[in-house]
Formats: structure tokens, C-alpha cells, sequence
């Protein structure tokens, strides 16, 4: 029976090959930079309807959701539809948009990072409905905006709109078609010191606030770098870090010595530091005799989406990861091997998806699955290998029914 099953997807992903490429070819060439996921959501919904999703719309924020199925068990196919810039144009050799196939590679903005999940998702869940996969299940493909703020799409999900909390989620970023199963956390943090105002003529009637800042950001590179050196090591997920990564100064002209600067932190956490420790951590940077001057902010995220939802949510994003024996991630290793005979180790990323929220906040089971290499994201020759594109929709129309196997037997 299992083989039968397994034969029947691939005949079905096998005559809708080059269907599946199209698809992807078209919603790359689609701009989304920026949280725009009017127009690509409008795409992928057109596609959903032609395969016979239940229900086909667009949520509050803005995000595109299709459901199929209608089981107890509810899963999430996560894809983030939105994409960063394309920086100067004049850099690439190619429509980023349009992009090129060379050696069974598309090239194109988002096409890796995060667009190339997109097809198979989409196919293989429509195929799983067709074969009698889902018929304990409630599946949705869920495209949204993740690259301003990782979780907030996925956040309204269960709060908001549709008000669902899933089962299990599958998120589809790039993992060079293993499992993977969790990554690092982070929070985004504003530093910023007070001074006085003077001409600069005159700067000692001042106090220089970009020279108060000096001995935090001296410490910051000095704690990034025993970090490098074991602090904070965690053995599945590696090394935390800390950058600085965006400076502001304010000040009345360039002839007046700064009264404000500003530093931005980003800090990538490991699931062995607390979010309170991390914060004190910080504070414990700045001097003593400083310590009224200089004040630590936790970030908050509050800008509207293309519809004008605001949902504002703290820019802190947990570590996660799902245990190796997990129902969920054995199921994913299953359905690898029953499809392509192929034992793939457990991975984790190492940037930050919608993870931090589906996981790392809600504590729901999630795994991560897709085409392509993560280290290629954001890239002027970002690409994907169109056969890991079509493959992966084998993967998505076979694991609902994998899932249910490795639940009946935990």
C-alpha cells in the first residue's frame, strides 16, 4: 500500500513538473519587497483555487491562507512570501524578478529565501486531498509576511485571523531537503546615551553624548568575542553573538556637539539564556557612573501591513528546538526515506524563521523542510535547483499521512 502511495504522488508531482516550475517562475517575477503581498497573494490564491482548496483568502494582515481537508488534526504549511530588496540593480546580471535557468538552477530574488517552498506546498497538498491523504487532517497553506519581524504573521494566525492554533506547522525556508529542527533566538535592542548640547567652538561647556557610548560599544565587540570562545555555547545550536548594527546621532548642526546617540543591537540567543539574563547582560555593559545615561530598550515592531493591520509585538524571538525522537521529526525523516531511499541527518538553521513564534512562543511542534540552501538568502545570485523545487512537493503531499503513522505509533 505504501508503495502504491508513494508511486501514485510521484506520477502526479512527475506530469505536473513543469506546471510546478511555471508557478514558481511566476510568483518570483512578482515583486513583494517589503511586505507587498497583494499581488503575489493573489497569484499562489489563483492557483490554490484551480487545485481545489476549500477555502481560498486573504487574512487581516494581509497574508494569503488556502485550507484543504477537514480532519481533526490541523497542520500549517509555513512560506514566507515577502522578500528583501534587490539593492542596486545595476549589480545583477539578470531581471532579479524575471530571473534566468542555468544548469537546473532558477535564478531570482526569492527564489531560495523564500518563495521556492511556495509550489510544492501548494501541489503537494492538493495531491495529498486527491489520494485520500488528508482524511484525518485539516491542512493550510499559509503565505505571509516574515522578513521585517519573524512570528508576527504566524502570531495573528493564532490570535487574530483565522484564530487557529495548529497541531504541528512545517515551515518551508531552505534546509537542502533535510529536516531541520530549530535554530537560534534573538532580540533586537536600542542603546541610548544623553548628553548636552554645545557649539562646537565651545564643546567642553557640552557633554558629548557619542563619547559615553565608547566603552559599551568597546565591550560589545570584547563580549562578542569570548562568546566566539565558548560563552554562552549550546551543543546543538552553537555560539550566541552580539553586533551592533545601526548607529544614530542627534544633534542641533554639524558644528554642535551631539546630545543623543543611539546604538542598535542585535543579539542572537541560545535556548540556554534567558531572556532576562540576556537583557541584564547588556545593562551590565555600561559603566557604573554611566548607568543613568545610558538606557537598554527591548525593540517593539508596530508598523502597519500593506492593509493597514497593526499588531505590535516585542522584537524579542525565543530559541527553539523540537526534540530528535518527536513524533514530528521522525515523521519528516520517514517520509525521506520512503520516498528516495535516503537516511538525511536532523539540521538546525542558522538564521531566524517564523519558528520563534509557531515554537518558540506557542511551544507548537514544528519542523522545517524546503529546496535550496539557506546560505544562499538574500544574495544577488540567490537560486534554487528546480529539481530539489519539484521533489520537495513529493515530500509535502506524502508527510500528512506520515505524520499520522508516527502519532499512532509514539
Amino acid at each position: 500500500m505504501q508503495i502504491n502511495i508513494t508511486q501514485e504522488i510521484k506520477k502526479k508531482v512527475d506530469e505536473n513538473r513543469e506546471n510546478i516550475i511555471q508557478f514558481l517562475r511566476d510568483i518570483c517575477a512578482i515583486p513583494s519587497m517589503e511586505g507587498q503581498l497583494k499581488d503575489v497573494g493573489e497569484r499562489i490564491g489563483a492557483e490554490m483555487t484551480k487545485l481545489g482548496f476549500e477555502e481560498v483568502r486573504f487574512d487581516k494582515m494581509g497574508n494569503i491562507l488556502g485550507r484543504i481537508g477537514s480532519g481533526k488534526r490541523v497542520i500549517v504549511y509555513d512560506s514566507h512570501i515577502d522578500t528583501v530588496g534587490v539593492g542596486d540593480p545595476a549589480e545583477w546580471k539578470w531581471d532579479p524578478f524575471k530571473g534566468k535557468i542555468e544548469d537546473g538552477k532558477l535564478y531570482a530574488r526569492g527564489a531560495v529565501d523564500e518563495k521556492g517552498s511556495t509550489p510544492g506546498m501548494v501541489y503537494g497538498l492538493a495531491f495529498a486531498k486527491q489520494l485520500g491523504l488528508l482524511e484525518d487532517t485539516t491542512a493550510y497553506y499559509f503565505g505571509n509576511m516574515e522578513e521585517w519581524c519573524d512570528g508576527i504573521a504566524p502570531n495573528t494566525f493564532v490570535e487574530v485571523d483565522p484564530g487557529i492554533r495548529p497541531d504541528f506547522v512545517i515551515i518551508g525556508e531552505p534546509t537542502k531537503m533535510q529536516i531541520y529542527r530549530g535554530h537560534k533566538g534573538r532580540i533586537e535592542l536600542k542603546v541610548t546615551a544623553s548628553g548636552r548640547s554645545a557649539h562646537a567652538a565651545s564643546h567642553y561647556l557640552g557633554d558629548n553624548a557619542v563619547y559615553k557610548m565608547m566603552a559599551v560599544i568597546t565591550q560589545i565587540r570584547e563580549l562578542d568575542r569570548r562568546m566566539r570562545f565558548g560563552m554562552g555555547h549550546h551543543p546543538v545550536q552553537g555560539y550566541a553573538s552580539i553586533a551592533v548594527t545601526d548607529v544614530a546621532a542627534r544633534t542641533a548642526s554639524l558644528n554642535a556637539v551631539p546630545d543623543q546617540f543611539t546604538i542598535f543591537i542585535d543579539r542572537r540567543i541560545t535556548l540556554n539564556e534567558p531572556h532576562d539574563d540576556v537583557i541584564a547582560q547588556i545593562k551590565g555593559l555600561i559603566p557604573d557612573y554611566l548607568q543613568d545615561e545610558i538606557q537598554v530598550e527591548e525593540l517593539f515592531y508596530d508598523a502597519p501591513s500593506y492593509t493597514g493591520f497593526v499588531f505590535p509585538v516585542s522584537k524579542y524571538y525565543p530559541a527553539w528546538l523540537l526534540e530528535d525522537e518527536h513524533p514530528l521529526a521522525q515523521a519528516g525523516l520517514n517520509t525521506i526515506e520512503t520516498l528516495w531511499g535516503e537516511k538525511r541527518p536532523l539540521g538546525t538553521w542558522d538564521f531566524s524563521t517564523n519558528g520563534t513564534y509557531w515554537a518558540g512562543k506557542a511551544g507548537i511542534p514544528s519542523i522545517g523542510f524546503g529546496p535550496g540552501d539557506e546560505e544562499l538568502a538574500h544574495r544577488i545570485d540567490e537560486h534554487v535547483p528546480l529539481n530539489e523545487v519539484v521533489d520537495a512537493t513529493e515530500f509535502y503531499a506524502l508527510f500528512p499521512k506520515m505524520l499520522a503513522d508516527a502519532l499512532k505509533k509514539s
